[in-house]
């Protein structure tokens, strides 16, 4: 890993965003046990006392650099969080979201990375804003009339962000071309949107599980980890 060769912009916003995307990378590279206020600084190409009058310690810093991640996978898939308000789920251009989120998770891996680690495994997901916005218009989905019955949206949500996030890893995206990263976030899009329009099994050839899925879904286990009602 190379360090920055940047000069600290004088502008104190611009100098934040350089902290924190050079402590997304650690924490994507290393995890939480990787990331020190001192390397964070040699990487980003800031002196030491820069980064601790931005972040006091280093769990700060690890924690605001999670923060930047949602924000930004939220602009990407959403929009800007002070303006979208209330949506009903028929306002939601859902492949154009689908779209939108694969397109930024091929252009940005290890940032997608660090979301995905640190937020899903950690004790209360809810709390995250992409978390909520994303797994809570899954919930208003399936509790309408444009779902088949019986979707289970907080387990639809880890299938559908994992998958999101991990195909950038399998699929080498750093060793891509812009048209290449673009084509390969299309092939995961429609298969993530045909999955979820046709399945991919025919019922009449698995009655079995087709049995199995018309029961009630049996209660979901009490965890910290389950998205407040949106």
């Amino acid at each position: 890993m190379e360090t920055r060769a940047r000069r600290r912009p004088r502008d104190p916003e611009a100098t934040r965003e350089v902290i924190l995307e050079a402590a997304g990378t650690l924490l994507a590279k290393d995890g939480p046990e990787g990331v020190s206020l001192s390397e964070v600084a040699h990487l980003a190409g800031v002196n030491r006392g820069t980064a601790y009058q931005h972040f006091e310690t280093r769990e700060k810093l690890i924690q605001a650099a999670v923060d930047w991640a949602s924000d930004k996978l939220f602009r990407a898939a959403f929009g800007d969080p002070a303006t979208i308000g209330e949506r009903r789920i028929e306002e939601v251009d859902i492949a154009g979201m689908t779209g939108r989120l694969t397109q930024f998770a091929m252009d940005n891996p290890e940032l997608c990375r660090v979301w995905l680690m640190q937020v899903l495994s950690s004790a209360d997901p809810a709390r995250d804003p992409f978390w909520r916005e994303y797994c809570g218009s899954l919930e208003r989905f399936a509790a309408s009339d444009l779902a088949v019955p019986g979707v289970d949206a907080e387990v639809l949500s880890v299938i559908n962000l994992a998958g999101i996030f991990l195909w950038p890893i399998w699929a080498r995206a750093h060793a891509e071309t812009d048209r290449g990263r673009t084509v390969l976030a299309r092939r995961f899009a429609d298969e993530c949107l045909r999955l979820s329009m046709y399945g991919s099994l025919r019922a009449e050839a698995y009655p079995g599980i087709a049995e199995r899925l018309r029961r009630p879904r049996a209660p979901a286990a009490a965890s910290s980890a389950s998205p407040a009602a949106d």
